[in-house]
């Protein structure tokens, strides 16, 4: 049975520590997390694809914001992706940022 997180309180800071997928394809998985209004971002290091694999990979983030979205894409054309299971780990770290005059 999946486990879903919530957080009930909109300014918690979280750390977003990593990113695993079930995904097959060809090419090169691009990921990049943003923060809001994507004043900030990460760019993770490119998944290679395979069209059969046993494995999911596992790419560290290491970013640390209210919330996230993360962007999943590839770069040339006749490039594909099936993705059947993305988990983002996920970690409140802080209550609020701090008070800046």
């Amino acid at each position: 049975m999946a486990k879903k997180a919530t957080v009930t309180d909109e300014q918690v800071i979280n750390h977003y520590g990593a990113v695993r997928l079930r995904v097959n394809g060809s090419g090169n998985l691009l990921m990049t997390l943003f923060s809001f209004d994507e004043v900030r971002n990460n760019i993770l290091v490119p998944v290679p694809l395979q069209t059969t694999t046993s494995t999911e990979p596992n790419r560290l983030s290491n970013f640390t914001q209210q919330r996230a979205k993360l962007m999943i894409s590839t770069q040339n054309i006749n490039e594909t992706f099936q993705i059947s299971k993305i988990i983002v780990f996920v970690k409140p770290v802080a209550k609020s940022f701090p008070e800046t005059s």
